[in-house]
């Protein structure tokens, strides 16, 4: 499976990407993550990354695109994969088509956890005290919220338009939305 997963930042994407790939056997990508990793080894793409995540901004696509381009050529992920936060841009849709395109596949599904934005603000704050994220302060958080309203909010359209896009309401137990996550993926699965 060849999968997106979407939603405004603190949807909860990363926990539910977790048991999606183990469940489908397939590697979750995560450009957060690959940043924050990146960031924390202080390498020259981390030290140019944090300076747009620390204001709430958006990694420039050559940098995103790359990183993801490489990393989707990686063997454990020629069965397929899982992308968590990419992509955020019109133009990061037409390099993902790209890439996809030249390994000879399709995306079988884009999911979308939809989920009210006063929750969202409050599920990151808590993150950020659980957590110790410096990048997680209140301003930054309703940034990225406007952030992913003007540029990511698009995308659901074109995935939409394409027959691909599944929402899945993001509230509830991490269990209790995984669940429907797997039940609108398993009728992808058996088509």
């Amino acid at each position: 499976m060849r999968l997106i997963l979407m939603g405004p930042p603190g949807a909860g994407k990363g926990t539910q990407a977790r048991f999606v790939a183990e469940h489908y056997n397939v590697p979750a990508i995560s450009t957060g993550d690959i940043f924050r990793a990146n960031v924390g080894q202080g390498t020259p793409l981390g030290l140019e990354a944090k300076a747009y995540m620390d204001a709430g901004e958006y990694v420039p696509d050559e940098i995103t695109n790359s990183m993801v381009r490489n990393r989707i050529a990686e063997d454990d992920a020629q069965p397929g994969f899982l992308l968590d936060g990419y992509p955020r841009t019109l133009a990061q849709v037409e390099e993902l088509d790209a890439m996809i395109a030249d390994t000879g596949h399709a995306l079988d599904a884009v999911v979308v956890l939809s989920v009210d934005q006063d929750v969202l603000v409050a599920r990151l704050l808590a993150r950020a005290q659980t957590e110790g994220r410096a990048d997680d302060t209140e301003d930054v958080i309703r940034r990225r919220q406007v952030v992913y309203a003007e540029q990511t909010a698009p995308l659901i359209d074109v995935y939409r338009s394409r027959g691909l896009l599944l929402e899945v309401d993001g509230l509830g137990e991490v269990t209790e939305v995984t669940q429907r996550v797997f039940d609108v993926l398993d009728t992808v699965a058996q088509s």
